[in-house]
Formats: C-alpha cells, sequence, structure tokens
C-alpha cells in the first residue's frame, strides 16, 4: 500500500481546507445532511484535502472528528502542507495551539484557541502518520495543491505510513545539493545582510537571489512538498505571505494539466467574492482574479479548487464590523458537481470540461 490509495466508489463530498474551524465544519455537516456519526441517507462519503488545522480556534475537535468518520470508514483523507508541517516538527504561522514556540507569534492575531496535551498531541501526529497524500478513481483525483504525474509516481513507491519519513529524507537530499553546489552558502551570506529577519512586514528586504533560487529548489526536489503546497518558481519581487517574506511564488500548474480525468485541490485560497487577500496576511498573487469564484480551471475545464479561504475567518472574529461572507467553508458534491457553503447556500459549479480563457 502506498501514498496514493484509491477513492471509494459512490458519491462523494470532498471538504475543502478546514484550518481549525470546528463550528463550520458541523454546520457544513448539517446542510449536507450527515448525522452525528457521519452516516448520509444516500451513504455518500467525505473527501478531505488536508489542511484540518491551524489559524483557527479548535484544530484538536477538527482533527479528532475527522479521525472518528476517518476510522468508522465514513470518510477518507489527504494529507495538506500544514499536517506535513506537524509530521515533521515545522512550526510556522498559525500552529501555536500545537508549537509552544509559537504561542507568542500567534497570540494576537489567532487566540484563543484550543491547545492539546502532550500526549494529545502524540496521538495527533500518529493518527495523521497514516494517511495517503492522494486518492483516485477512475473519473476523480484527489490531492491537496496539485497533481503532478512526476511527483505522484514518487509518492507511488512510498509504503502508506511514512509520508514523514520520506518527506525528511527529500528535505535532507535539498539541503545536500544547496551545500553541494555553494547555493546554501550564498544563502547565509544574503541572510546575513539581513539581520532583521524575514518576517517583519513592515521590514521589506531587498531581493535575496540566493534564497530564491534555494526556496523553489527546496520546493521542487521534494515530491511530497510539491503535492501538498505547489509548483513554486522564482519571483520577480519579495511578497509577504503567511507570516513571512517570500522569494519563490506559486503557479497555476493546472494551466498544464492535459489528463482528462478531474481533479479536486484545496490549499490556494479561493475567494466566493473580491477581497483583499492582505487582509489575512496573502501578499501572493491571486492565481484566481481572472476565474469565476464557481468555474472549473486549467487546460482542459476540469480542475477545481474547493478552498474558499475559511482560513481567514480569524480576521472576522478580530474584525466584527466586517461583513461575514468573505471565508467560507465548502463541499463540492461529485458527481453533481454543486457546491455546498457552510452558510447553507448551495451553488452550481460552472465551465466544467471547457477550457478556461486564458488558459
Amino acid at each position: 500500500m502506498s501514498l496514493v490509495q484509491p477513492l471509494p466508489p459512490g458519491p462523494l463530498d470532498i471538504v475543502g481546507d478546514i484550518h481549525g474551524e470546528f463550528a463550520a465544519l458541523q454546520a457544513l455537516l448539517q446542510h449536507l445532511g450527515y448525522d452525528a456519526q457521519g452516516r448520509h441517507p444516500q451513504g455518500r462519503t467525505l473527501v478531505f484535502v488536508g489542511d484540518f488545522c491551524d489559524r483557527g480556534p479548535d484544530s484538536p475537535a477538527v482533527l479528532a472528528l475527522a479521525q472518528q468518520l476517518v476510522e468508522a470508514g465514513r470518510a477518507v483523507a489527504v494529507l495538506g502542507n500544514h499536517e506535513m508541517n506537524l509530521l515533521n516538527g515545522d512550526a510556522k504561522d498559525g500552529s501555536g495551539w500545537f508549537f509552544d514556540e509559537r504561542v507568542a507569534h500567534d497570540q494576537d492575531k489567532y487566540a484563543p484557541y484550543a491547545r492539546p496535551t502532550a500526549p494529545e498531541r502524540q496521538a495527533i501526529v500518529d493518527w495523521l502518520a497514516g494517511l495517503p497524500i492522494a486518492l483516485e478513481r477512475a473519473d476523480l483525483r484527489v490531492v491537496h495543491a496539485v497533481w503532478l504525474d512526476e511527483a505522484i509516481a514518487a509518492a507511488r513507491a512510498v509504503p502508506l505510513g511514512q509520508a514523514g519519513p520520506a518527506y525528511t529524507r527529500w528535505e535532507r537530499s535539498a539541503l545536500e545539493h544547496g551545500h553541494s553546489t555553494g547555493l546554501a552558502e550564498r544563502v547565509r551570506a544574503e541572510l546575513q545582510a539581513c539581520p532583521q529577519g524575514l518576517e517583519q512586514e513592515d521590514c521589506p528586504p531587498p531581493f535575496l537571489h540566493a534564497y530564491a533560487q534555494n526556496e523553489a529548489n527546496k520546493q521542487m526536489f521534494n515530491p511530497l512538498k510539491v503535492l501538498t503546497s505547489g509548483v513554486e518558481r522564482k519571483a520577480e519581487q519579495p511578497f509577504f505571505t503567511s507570516g513571512k517574506w517570500r522569494f519563490a511564488a506559486r503557479v497555476a500548474w493546472w494551466n498544464e494539466y492535459a489528463d482528462p480525468r478531474a481533479v479536486v485541490v484545496g490549499h490556494y485560497w479561493r475567494s466566493a467574492r473580491p477581497m483583499n487577500r492582505r487582509d489575512v496576511g496573502k501578499g501572493d498573487a491571486d492565481l484566481f482574479s481572472a476565474i469565476d469564484p464557481l468555474r472549473w480551471h486549467g487546460q482542459r475545464g476540469n480542475v477545481f479548487c474547493v478552498d474558499y479561504s475559511v482560513g481567514g475567518r480569524w480576521r472576522e472574529r478580530r474584525e466584527p464590523q466586517r461583513a461575514p461572507g468573505d471565508f467560507r467553508l465548502a463541499t463540492l458534491r461529485w458527481p453533481e458537481r454543486t457546491l455546498q457553503f457552510d452558510d447553507g447556500s448551495v451553488q452550481p459549479t460552472l465551465g466544467f470540461g471547457q477550457q478556461e480563457r486564458g488558459a
């Protein structure tokens, strides 16, 4: 058994990134018609695209419910980049609920949030360690960020349960490559010239060319990183996103996806209506700026991002006067290809099988 597993047969409800928003998940499941045990009168199966945790008020509860549903055989799930961070001990923005070293950083933005005990943390990691990276069947593929044949082939060669160790091995190989080529030394010199670090939004650094090349290399060197966090290339200028200045930018990989099988992903912070992404710390390019919020996209119009930015709901809690609706949790129902949102609204998706203009 590998990190690429079969999708169950029958109708599916594919849930986007949840990011600790337990109340939104509960509301969504109720609107979808699931009971408290995850049973559906039509025998439907839930599919989680990853990013269960970070930023929201109750990541432990989200993970506990997901585990309960998966173990009961009423749901399947793949790992997202935020779960890979937990498996690899990589503390990042919004993970203060899990990592002690992030608590002070995350307090102003995300608190209050539930924190598990040490044994509960270990149990979370133990469960996540057994999840696959991708799911597939004859009509559909599900992965957190990218379906790239080369990276999928590498994931197929990794036994189920070994995502964390395999990820670490590829990360070490990328580091060794950086050292052997002299790139690591150039990165070190550039960072020494930035004593303020890269986590202060009001202190933009100069463009760090070696750092940018190293970021892109590390991203593309690790197939599990590609599948869970995207295809990246050296950016044209630094941008601040997810709490850090960055120099390698995500690209719209779906414009090069030529396979006829549909793919559903999360990860990319789509929005049901125009919003200022900087409000939620996203300074990178909006890959959906020219794409209708309900439209399938890509070369063949058969890729769909079901992440509708519920991970930004912390902003609504900080600004009660803000009109709600920018940050939603969504499910793509398959084969119906309709969207169910956590506020109860339902929308048909558009353009399935049609080439996206400008692709």
